[in-house]
């Protein structure tokens, strides 16, 4: 039998809709791009070549190739915007765009957890340098997320009040998560939500000394020998409105969101628990408020980060609670073709999940060898074309944060 949480399911006050979405990650700028590389079972990972990497054991990410400048932009405003803000520029404009909105008045959530730290470490440098202290106050002032994300905002034509999310690398999905129960609540009609992260060298450092990156570069997610994850950078984001609004005013309906849990284990600063009780209790609160069994969902996008610690948390948790069902259960971790990217993972996963409901397919976990015995669900190693109408997705981050959302196609 599946497990099943004391808590009682909490169904949505009113239908929640996708009208727009957006994504820029090392497979591609917008969501076709993106699409066709997840599709044809592409991968992302090249030299990175932002800064200094040479004393690292790792050379390679998933690095985005960022235009220097794009239409509708000013000049002024993108060059306040720092690299990763930029990211978020693109996948914001690009929902707007799918949803048939120029901007206007509505909430913005935005998940990240480096947010603008290439602006800190110039401050850093120049500092420790005792060079001039030209540009520093500048930077002062920028480094702050809030400042780059109402820059996004005033150069989008988004009027609101802005909420950031910094809760590790569940910041994306709880982004969402939140806005999700805005607009189920009343609380807003639309909202504008998704995350974002950059690579930067302190990061990138940081995570080399942990020694949590793969000394090969390339992640595999559910291999029995993965060795690491790989980092990347990407922005996605959503919007999050009201089925009724939406339709009242003739947009098109990406998905709908089913519901929406989160979880903390508190079982360790970086480790998940081993059986993965806390990604377990949030799959089962999703699916029981969603009125869904786990053999009625047709893909999971698991955290899948190629560590040998999460993939086995990950892997345990999702057996728990599929129960008898999960040889059923179709798994992959789509990190293992464009890394992992922070906070923005749980946001830009979550418009790859809107992107195999609009063209019914299912992305690759690549580069597995030999799958980890603990994997019991059906892990897909090739991109498959497919019928898929629900979906679901999972974040997990330090700290023990975990969450889940679940998406449906609309009409049923």
């Amino acid at each position: 039998m599946a497990f099943r949480a004391d808590q009682p399911p909490v169904s949505a006050l009113r239908p929640v809709a996708i009208t727009g979405a957006g994504i820029f990650t090392p497979m591609g700028a917008d969501l076709a791009e993106n699409s066709a590389g997840f599709r044809a079972g592409r991968t992302a990972f090249r030299p990175v070549d932002l800064f200094d990497v040479s004393r690292q054991r790792v050379g390679t990410a998933g690095v985005a190739e960022l235009p220097g400048r794009v239409p509708g932009v000013s000049a002024k405003s993108w060059q306040r915007m720092d690299r990763g803000s930029r990211m978020a520029w693109l996948a914001a404009r690009e929902a707007l765009d799918t949803a048939g909105l120029t901007g206007g008045d509505m909430p913005v959530v935005i998940g990240t957890s480096a947010a603008a730290m290439p602006v800190g470490e110039k401050y850093y440098l120049q500092s420790i340098a005792n060079a001039s202290r030209r540009g520093q106050l500048t930077r002062v002032e920028t480094y702050q997320p809030q400042f780059q994300m109402m820059e996004m905002m005033r150069s989008l034509g988004v009027r609101g009040p802005l909420r950031i999310v910094s809760n590790a690398c569940a910041s994306g999905a709880n982004a969402i998560g939140h806005a999700f129960q805005m607009v189920s609540e009343g609380k807003a009609e639309r909202v504008l939500a998704g995350g974002y992260d950059a690579l930067c060298q302190l990061v990138f450092a940081g995570f080399d000394s942990l020694q949590a990156l793969s000394a090969s570069g390339i992640p595999r997610p559910f291999d029995a020998a993965r060795d690491g994850l790989a980092l990347g950078e990407g922005a996605g984001f959503v919007i999050v409105e009201s089925l009724e609004s939406a339709r009242a005013r003739g947009a098109d309906v990406l998905a709908c969101v089913l519901s929406y849990a989160a979880a903390t284990d508190i079982h360790h600063l970086t480790q998940p628990h081993p059986e993965g009780d806390a990604a377990l209790t949030t799959m089962d609160k999703a699916t029981r408020a969603a009125g869904l069994e786990p053999e009625q969902i047709d893909y999971i996008n698991s955290h899948g980060t190629g560590t040998p610690l999460n993939d086995v948390a990950e892997a345990r948790a999702i057996s728990r609670w599929a129960g008898e069902s999960v040889g059923k259960i179709k798994v992959s971790s789509t990190k293992s073709a464009i890394g992992h990217l922070l906070g923005g993972a749980g946001s830009v996963e979550s418009v790859i999940c809107l992107l195999t409901l609009r063209d019914q397919f299912l992305p690759a976990s690549l580069n597995v060898r030999e799958i980890d015995p603990v994997v019991e669900f059906d892990l897909v190693q090739q991109p498959r074309e497919v019928p898929v109408t629900t979906v679901l997705t999972n974040s997990f981050g330090f700290g023990g944060a975990n969450a889940t959302l679940i998406f449906q196609r609309d009409g049923l």
